[in-house]
This record gives structure tokens, sequence and C-alpha cells, in this order.
């Protein structure tokens, strides 16, 4: 008996020390070392967003690119060094946000220098962003750590493209551990945001490269955003509503629209033409607002765990666009 209970101790330390190898997120991770932390991004959030609503829509992005490289780390915050970062990726080119990150982090590292990793800022600020304008609210336990290195091609290959085709975004997702239903959720976030003509202009002038349509996009939609968006293939600079009518509302019309054949992007149409995706977007929209929600913040706190460096791993920038 007593061998059999020296062996359990002996088990249950080893547990023990596997637990403090992996370290893992946590809710309230600052609560002992920086109890003020989480409030401070909430209130410079709430504070500031309202005067540039759209950047909510640019945070959540920021946050999937971010966690779509080499997990939720920050490295999409480093500047680039030689046209080599992640920010330098085509994908990465249109990120907005910057300054309001590092000014988070100023505030922060004022209040507790060297504590609080600009990958957490990240997560928080894309959450509080969302909720402060109106969308769901989904936990984030914190405790990610920053890492140290940021690859262009690493940026290109791994973050969904708006030109991907369903078998293309199934593997990106399963690459980060991610399911075919959080990539319906996850694309949900569409609802909210604006896009420029080149990421789905193919779709209107060139789809196969003979000069055609794509027939899966509505032709009426198509003729407008020929006539009133779009005039030029090239057009970087005209917005463009990812949810006409309703890209300042968190809501289910974005499901809506797909299912009228009116996704903007390739990658929204791909989501109606395997049965199993089909099928999460029918139960969404029989279901009310308060399930999508409740849905969308289990794919976001799923999210927010990939490939998160803890405990030693990476390290605790003192400014997010510069490894210490």
């Amino acid at each position: 008996m007593g061998r059999i209970n020296h062996l359990g101790t002996v088990f249950l330390c080893f547990l023990g020390l596997l637990g403090l190898s992996k370290a893992q997120l946590q809710l309230g991770f600052y609560a002992k070392s920086c109890p003020k932390a989480e409030k401070i991004v909430f209130d410079y959030v709430h504070n500031h967003i309202h005067n540039a609503p759209s950047l909510a829509a640019a945070f959540i992005r920021m946050h999937f690119h971010d966690c779509f490289v080499r997990g939720c780390d920050g490295s999409v915050l480093l500047n680039s060094t030689s046209g080599n970062a992640e920010r330098d990726a085509i994908p990465n080119q249109t990120l907005r946000g910057f300054d309001f990150i590092d000014r988070v982090k100023s505030l922060l590292e004022d209040e507790c220098p060297g504590i609080v990793s600009c990958a957490d800022i990240i997560a928080l600020v894309a959450r509080d962003s969302i909720v402060a304008t109106g969308g769901p609210f989904w936990n984030v336990p914190t405790g990610r750590r920053d890492g140290r290195i940021s690859i262009r091609a690493e940026a290109q290959n791994d973050i969904p493209a708006p030109f991907n085709n369903f078998n293309g975004l199934q593997q990106r997702f399963a690459n980060q551990g991610l399911e075919l239903k959080d990539l319906v959720l996850l694309s949900g976030a569409h609802t909210i945001g604006v896009s420029h003509c080149p990421a789905f202009s193919n779709r209107l002038y060139n789809f196969t490269g003979v000069g055609d349509q794509d027939p899966a996009l509505d032709s009426e939609y198509a003729a407008n955003l020929k006539a009133n968006k779009c005039r030029t293939p090239n057009d970087n600079t005209t917005i463009v509503e990812m949810d006409p009518g309703s890209r300042k509302t968190f809501d289910l019309s974005y499901y809506t629209l797909l299912l009228k054949r009116r996704g903007l992007f390739q990658s929204d149409a791909a989501l109606t033409t395997n049965s199993v995706t089909l099928s999460f977007i029918n139960q969404l929209l029989q279901g009310s607002l308060e399930n999508f929600f409740a849905e969308f913040a289990k794919s976001m706190e799923k999210m927010g765990r990939v490939k998160v460096k803890t405990g030693s791993d990476g390290e605790i920038r003192k400014q997010c666009a510069l490894v210490n």
C-alpha cells in the first residue's frame, strides 16, 4: 500500500512538472502582477474607439492574422527590417491600428513595466473594441508571451486569402487546429468592415483568366459592384462594404447574403459549396442573434489559444514593434 502511495505521489509530481512546463492561459493572469491591466485596456478602447469605430473590424482582423502565423504571439506587430516581416506580406499591408496598440502598450508600461505582452494587448483590444461597438463578448484568458520571429513568407502562406476555395480554407484552418464550424463562425466577422477591389475584382473581371465573371456571384450584385464600386480591377482606393447595408452592425446578415450568392470574396462563397459548412450557416440563420454571439465567442476564444507562447517561452516586449 505504501509503495502504491509513493508511486501515486511520484505520478502527481510528474503531472505537476508537466503542467509547469506547459503553462496555460488563464483568466485574470495579471491580477497580481498588474491588477489594473485589463481595465487600462478597456478604458482606453471605450474612450477612443468611437472616434474611429471602423477600427473594431481592423483589430479583429489583426488578431486573426496574428494567430494564424506562429500562433497568437504578437509577431504581426514587429517592424520590417529588410522587407521580410509579416507586416510586409500582402494580406497584412492593409492592416490598421498599430499606433492604437502602441498607445495602449505605453499606458501599460507606465503602470507596470515589462509585464503585459503585446500578444495579450491585441487579444484584449480586439474583444473590447467589438463589444464597445455592439458586438459579442468573449472571454480572453491572458498569459501569452511575445514571439521574436516575423517572416513575410509565413504570413503569405498561412493566412487564409479572399481567393481561397473551400479546400484551401479548410487546410489553413486545420493547420491551426480549427474546425469547419470555426471557419463558418470566424468568417462571420465579415459582418463588419470593408475591403478594397483587388481582393475580389477577379470575380468581376477575370475569374478563370479569360475575362469572365465568377458564376457563383449573383449577377445583379456583380453589376452593381462594377458600376458603382470597382470600375477597374485594380482600384486600390474605393472602399467596399463586406456586408452591404449592415457593415456597422454585428449581426447575421452576412450569412443571409451568402445564401443569396452575395458574399464579397471567393472565400465567402466557398462556405456554401460544402454540405457541412452550409448546414452550419442554415443553423445559425434559424437560431437567434444571441445564439450566434455565443457560438462566435467560443470560436474566438479557441482561436485566441492557437499555438500561444507561455511560461518562459518568448518574451514581453518593451515596444510592440521591436524585439527587446
